[in-house]
């Protein structure tokens, strides 16, 4: 069963456990839609007693990082799902920064630079307003899709998404620098947190590479296999089927928070000037 009150640390073992089972496989959001949004409703219909919490942490793991990895990478990076599935692995969603504000995507200051020599990019929060900022599940990920202003000799190419290792061994990779956001009024089942790169090098492969790749050599040259929209619109995509089960998930969560104040309140007995009656009589 899924608690809520025994904090993030138990909450991100509870779905790392589900995950494994294969009862949501990562990729569903692709190839059975239906069975992904079902999955999203029925844990709303037990957030009203569970919190907010565990619901995040699930949407933000199917959904915006590995369905991000469904909308841009290759067929090869999404092959590599199944192992991340049978794994357990924990992923997050690295957009949002502190200097960026609501314009999430349109800001991107984290930076991608190609290392032609080494054939790395090189991930860096140059500055505080750079930090990845509020990014659920951020403590404890195995793995996170951060998006990165990609730069090839010094040229920028806008954002692009990387799929980074945070851990090994369970142990955060080194020149990343995590931060609890701080306690909230509900739902403290979910970690959320900020994140600096500090200069820390990816390989090749990390570069989710469906639209757009960096082929090494002479510098490295920047290739775009998009045709009338650019990389960040089909990121976007995630934020969209997000909305979505945001508030496929609200009515759900509406309905069964209004079936529990009925039933509290037809079986309320209170005082009333003609003798005791029930609430809602």
């Amino acid at each position: 069963a899924i608690r809520s009150d025994l904090g993030y640390d138990n909450s991100a073992a509870q779905l790392r456990a589900l995950i494994k089972t294969g009862l949501l496989k990562l990729t569903d959001l692709r190839d059975n839609p239906d069975r992904f949004f079902e999955a999203h409703r029925l844990l709303a219909e037990r957030a009203p007693r569970l919190g907010p919490g565990f619901w995040i942490r699930f949407t933000v793991h199917y959904n915006l990082c590995f369905g991000s990895v469904l909308a841009v990478g290759s067929d090869e990076q999404i092959r590599q799902l199944d192992d991340i599935q049978q794994n357990g692995l924990l992923g997050c969603f690295a957009l949002t920064e502190k200097l960026a504000g609501v314009n999430s995507g349109m800001v991107v200051l984290t930076t991608a630079d190609w290392d032609d020599k080494a054939q790395e990019f090189v991930l860096d929060s140059a500055s505080e307003g750079a930090h990845k900022n509020w990014i659920s599940q951020g403590l404890v990920a195995d793995l996170a899709c951060v998006v990165a202003d990609l730069r090839v000799n010094g040229k920028s190419y806008g954002a692009h998404a990387f799929l980074v290792e945070f851990r090994k061994d369970g142990k955060v990779l080194p020149n990343i620098e995590l931060g609890d956001m701080g306690e909230k009024t509900v739902g403290n089942d979910l970690d959320n947190a900020w994140i600096a790169f500090h200069k820390i090098r990816v390989p090749h492969r990390a570069l989710l590479s469906r639209y757009a790749e960096v082929v090494p050599g002479n510098g490295g040259s920047y290739v775009s296999k998009a045709k009338g929209f650019t990389n960040m619109m089909m990121i976007g995509q995630r934020l969209f089927t997000g909305r979505v089960a945001v508030a496929q998930a609200a009515l759900t969560f509406t309905r069964k928070l209004f079936e529990s104040t009925r039933t509290f309140s037809d079986a309320k007995v209170v005082w009333g000037p003609q003798g005791n009656t029930r609430l809602t009589a």
